[in-house]
């Protein structure tokens, strides 16, 4: 008998591939798990570090709360460095996490300028996710503005504005804005010396032109009280008598007052004058006058370091100002002892900054503030130039007709431009170019503004404010 013998297959085949998808699969479902667990712990810290932002914002605005009450106090009421820690409540949960303070402050003749405070906020369910924030602090002032002025105003079409432009009178702006131009009168009269023959009624804002943008004239607007930006002159005057500034006193009946040179390795050369040139200036104000702005002579005083502490210099007499500033400084020409004197500030030359962002020139006249006769063809100023009971401007001068120039000056007469960075602020009307049927005969041919946004943020001491109220301007996430 013959036996057919069939070879089984091999049945550890089977159990191999079933091992081998096994393990396949183990791994695949280990690392989607092992996925969604990672996912499930970042989408737990990113919501710490969400939350630890917001009581990190908390603390900001804490001490924006605690500034409004006490304005002069950077050290959250203890008297002591910190950080300063504060818990940070759930109306529902109670406290869940704290943020801790650190505040720095920029103090000039021993009051403060600005300060930056920083915050760290952590939740006590994640300590170790933190968020750290860090905001500049300062009353809004001044140097938000491009022009704050008390009076009625022309700008011409060759005027380049940028920043706010307002004026408590009305404003023909005829050149071009790019930011917001005000007037706090609905409806004001426009005279033959703003260009409207015969006197008309305008709106608060308008334009003889299509060089402004219209969208951006708003009246009537909140008039700026000029009153509270009256300056303490007092106050800067013992801060430089007594604070650490520099002081100087009338230069003496013979003179006519001090030359300023600033220099850019933060000193300042100081001189008597002691000659001018008189020749004829016109203004809309006093019409024809002698006017004595151009210096034909002088005698030295020396030459200053600025103190960085107090780096503030007043002056009881005319000032004549040019130069290269090297850090944040303020000068004022005022008597606070006398009712005759009502010093000026003559703008003599270019005055530049060493830095764009340690620099800063606050300059501030009793009277007025003037650009001088003999000034650079292409004029640059940097600064916030406040006349405080005067105007902001450029006589006219002319060449013929009794009034005439000494033929030395004749090519001063015009200029081609001034460029200005900072702030113009003015109790009278302001002007820098005369026309004539259209033409320049005097002053200006070109003029560009802009306000500095590093004066507003980081400004020279004793600023004028437009509140007592401390503002964010400089919000930074650390993360």
């Amino acid at each position: 008998m013959i036996q057919t013998f069939y070879k089984r297959p091999n049945g550890g085949y089977l159990l191999v591939m079933v091992l081998v998808f096994s393990a396949v699969l183990m791994t695949i479902l280990t690392s989607f798990v092992g996925f969604i667990v990672t996912q499930s712990r970042l989408i737990d810290q990113r919501g710490s570090l969400e939350q630890a932002g917001q009581i990190a914002e908390a603390g900001l605005n804490y001490y924006k709360w605690f500034l409004a009450h006490y304005p002069s106090d950077t050290t959250n009421g203890t008297g002591l460095p910190g950080p300063y820690i504060g818990v940070y409540s759930d109306p529902e949960g109670g406290p869940i996490g704290e943020y801790s303070l650190s505040v720095a402050s920029t103090t000039y003749c021993g009051q403060i300028s600005s300060l930056r405070v920083s915050a760290t906020g952590y939740t006590y369910k994640a300590p170790n996710v933190r968020r750290v924030l860090t905001a500049k602090y300062s009353r809004p002032n001044v140097a938000s503005y491009s022009f704050i002025l008390n009076s009625s105003v022309w700008a011409g079409p060759d005027r380049v504005i940028n920043g706010p432009y307002h004026s408590n009178g009305g404003v023909r702006m005829d050149g071009t804005n790019n930011s917001v131009v005000s007037s706090g009168q609905l409806t004001w009269s426009c005279s033959p010396t703003f260009g409207c023959t015969p006197t008309t009624t305008r709106n608060g804002v308008f334009t003889s032109t299509g060089n402004a943008n219209t969208a951006l004239f708003e009246y009537p607007s909140t008039p700026v009280d000029f009153g509270g930006l009256t300056v303490d002159l007092s106050l800067i005057k013992s801060r430089a008598v007594t604070g650490g500034g520099l002081f100087f006193g009338v230069s003496s009946s013979t003179n006519f007052g001090y030359s300023f040179r600033f220099n850019s390795n933060n000193t300042v050369t100081v001189s008597r004058v002691t000659g001018t040139a008189q020749y004829w200036a016109y203004s809309v104000e006093n019409n024809w006058q002698q006017e004595r702005n151009v210096i034909t002579s002088t005698t030295s005083v020396g030459t200053f370091a600025i103190p960085p502490a107090c780096p503030v210099i007043y002056v009881e007499d005319k000032v004549w100002l040019e130069g290269v500033v090297a850090s944040k400084v303020t000068i004022a020409a005022a008597s606070t002892t006398s009712a005759i004197l009502n010093p000026s500030i003559i703008l003599q030359g270019n005055i530049t900054y060493a830095s764009p962002t340690s620099s800063g020139l606050l300059a501030i006249a009793e009277q007025d503030v003037l650009i001088g006769l003999t000034v650079p063809d292409d004029l640059v100023l940097n600064g916030i130039f406040i006349a405080k009971d005067g105007r902001y401007g450029r006589n006219h001068y002319r060449d013929w007709g009794g009034y005439e120039l000494p033929s030395t000056y004749d090519s001063f007469i015009i200029r081609n431009s001034e460029t200005h960075n900072g702030t113009i602020v003015s109790s009278g009307r302001v002007g820098t170019q005369w026309t004539s049927g259209g033409v320049t005969i005097s002053g200006f041919r070109n003029r560009f503004t802009s306000f500095d946004r590093n004066l507003m943020e980081s400004p020279p001491p004793f600023i004028p404010t437009t509140s007592d109220v401390y503002e964010f301007n400089d919000w930074r996430d650390a993360n």
